[in-house]
């Protein structure tokens, strides 16, 4: 059973030597212009094609009460830095007073509520 060694089942490539850039392939129909991606994949740019007015959420007010019995929770956020999250109905109820309140009173929901009403 000393017979000849065993060979290995890997087989590595070969190093490249030097440092090669890749080249971009000709188009099929062998016109000189380069063909930038494959035939078939969508760019990862692709343009917006939503129409958009400058318009954009400033105060978010987040209500989950999924069912009756099951215990409601809301969240308000603000671009200005204003955080608040509440559980339980009663709280709930008053979270969404502090939200329209914080509302009146935020500096950019003035600043948007002026450009609307200049528009």
């Amino acid at each position: 059973m000393t017979g000849r060694p065993r060979p290995s089942l890997k087989s590595l490539p070969a190093t490249p030597t030097g440092a090669r850039s890749a080249e971009p392939t000709r188009t099929p129909d062998g016109s000189g212009a380069l063909k930038v991606v494959a035939e078939g994949v969508p760019s990862a740019l692709r343009p917006d094609r939503r129409v958009r007015d400058g318009r954009y959420a400033v105060a978010v007010l987040h209500i989950c009460a999924p069912s009756a019995r099951a215990v409601p929770t809301a969240h308000s956020k603000c671009e200005c830095g204003h955080d608040r999250s509440a559980v339980g109905r009663n709280n709930v109820l008053a979270l969404i007073q502090v939200h329209e309140d914080h509302r009146a009173v935020c500096p950019l929901g003035r600043v948007a509520n002026a450009r609307r009403k200049a528009a």
